[in-house]
């Protein structure tokens, strides 16, 4: 492909704008001369053509970030209403599978995708977060990859592996994967886009050019996988493969396994894309939430929403269910909108600020925004249990404790404990990294009977600690408190110091 050609591609979008004599014409002007200039810095060949194309997507996302401020464009609060009966299902009212030959079938047509673009940082972790060990010396990557091990040789059939990587994770996920290689398991890897970050003063990429590795660049949010897998060739190769649907989930979420029964609902519906979503608890208030707006089904969130309007957006009255991020969506139909560049998800502005003190721009899109431009599409209210994300240590205090079990890489609630329901854990700084965090514990305790579990300051346990109904426990600056191995604390505070030496 002629990389003059793919930079045409700037020109017709920005021919769709009408900025001529404005600010914004300006600096579309300014940021269309600045990419052309970076593409002229690549050597001819395969890497400029890849390169020119992912500009040519980026402006026409400036250029609409553009639009959308010259306009004020905003979201409408008056035309926002609570979703229609029929476009939330329940998944108890879902039909069971009719028969194992029909399962099969759908099975053999499916493939699952990971978000895989993530860094470990915000637990203290180097590398990507999907390395992290979670639980029995397995990484969220080895659990899914025996969840699809296992799929396929019960079903006896050849469900793919694809990881959607970032600039960030790519290397490291390669060299990972490699431990995979004697396994019975097809895994797929490719790259989401990688962006310049925005001056917020200028306007202006703040990459210096192409060859410019630092901080400058930005994966934008994962509503860049349905361009990403077709820019990669994989979405071709897994139609050509006889692949018809698309499973979609964060790879740190180990509730996000293959379900059959939505999958046969989504072939026998005809529907094309399907969001899981689950009812809302104060724990997840700034999750996103399905709406009608004007009659169609749409994602809402957070960052979309007015300052004026935010608590109404928290509330549970209102807004009752959020949305899990595991998505299933058909193949033919993201090539169909991919082809007629239809894509046209709500922009996420996130500002930042750089180690320099410089303030940028990040523009973001995220993929369940994509729900409005498929045919059919649903949500399907599911059980608490396919959400099950571990984004702390307080929720890996949880997926480690006997709350759990493990079977087949996935997680199960101990049939011991009498409610549904897992326990609220907050744990505090000292516990904050994965390395400090495995240090303060000899073993995992027993919590079957936990309510509320709150830890702050320098606070380790023993082996074999059990804690049940509500348990505190403060060190204060300068204390320590050890809880001794074999120790039973049942709706307890705990303050002060504590060492007892275990002999």
């Amino acid at each position: 492909m002629d990389s003059s050609s793919a930079l045409a591609n700037h020109d017709r979008s920005f021919s769709l704008l009408d900025f001529k004599g404005t600010t914004f014409g300006l600096a579309a002007k300014s940021m269309r001369n600045e990419l052309h200039n970076m593409v002229a810095q690549v050597p001819e060949g395969p890497e400029r053509d890849h390169f020119a194309k992912e500009m040519d997507s980026f402006f026409d996302l400036f250029a609409r970030y553009l639009s959308e401020k010259a306009k004020g464009t905003k979201i409408n609060w008056a035309k926002i209403k609570s979703p229609k009966e029929e476009q939330i299902v329940a998944y108890k009212n879902l039909k069971m599978p009719t028969s194992d030959a029909a399962t099969v079938t759908n099975l053999s047509k499916l493939a699952v995708l990971k978000l895989n673009g993530g860094l470990g940082t915000t637990m203290g972790c180097i590398g990507p977060k999907s390395a992290i060990e979670v639980r029995d010396g397995m990484t969220f990557l080895d659990l899914t990859v025996r969840q699809v091990e296992y799929l396929n040789s019960t079903n006896k059939v050849n469900v793919p592996l694809i990881l959607m990587n970032s600039f960030n994770t790519d290397v490291d996920t390669t060299n990972i994967i490699q431990k995979y290689s004697s396994h019975a398991l097809q895994i797929l890897t490719f790259n989401q886009s990688r962006y310049p970050r925005v001056n917020k003063e200028s306007l202006l990429p703040s990459p210096s050019g192409y060859a410019d590795n630092g901080a400058n660049w930005y994966p934008p949010g994962h509503g860049d996988l349905f361009e990403s897998l077709h820019n990669s060739g994989l979405l071709d190769k897994l139609i050509a493969d006889g692949k018809e649907y698309l499973f979609i989930s964060n790879v740190d979420n180990l509730g996000a396994t293959v379900d059959t029964t939505i999958l046969d609902h989504m072939a026998s519906s005809n529907s094309e894309f399907i969001m899981e979503v689950t009812d809302k608890t104060k724990a997840d208030i700034k999750g996103g939430t399905l709406i009608d707006y004007d009659g169609q089904v749409r994602l809402l969130e957070i960052a979309q929403v007015p300052s004026e309007y935010t608590e109404e957006f928290k509330s549970i009255k209102k807004f009752k269910i959020f949305n899990t991020n595991n998505l299933w969506v058909s193949l033919k139909a993201i090539k169909r909108l991919v082809t007629e560049s239809a894509f046209n998800m709500e922009i996420i502005e996130n500002i930042k600020t750089t180690e320099g003190g410089e303030k940028v721009i990040q523009l973001e899109t995220a993929v369940g925004a994509a729900i409005k431009h498929f045919q059919n599409a649903i949500g399907i209210n599911v059980p608490r249990s396919r959400f099950l994300p571990v984004k702390s240590t307080s929720d890996l205090f949880l997926i480690t404790s006997d709350l759990y079990s493990l079977n087949h890489g996935v997680l199960s609630m101990n049939t011991k404990r009498l409610f549904g329901t897992v326990p609220l854990v907050k744990l505090g700084d000292h516990f904050k990294k994965v390395g400090h965090y495995s240090s303060r514990f000899k073993s995992p305790p027993h919590i079957l009977e936990l309510d509320h579990l709150t830890v702050t300051g320098d606070v380790t346990f023993g082996s074999d600690v059990v804690l049940r109904g509500t348990v505190i426990i403060v060190a204060n600056h300068g204390s320590r408190i050890d809880i001794p191995s074999g120790a039973i604390l049942d709706d307890k505070v705990v303050s002060g110091n504590l060492r007892i030496l275990d002999h």
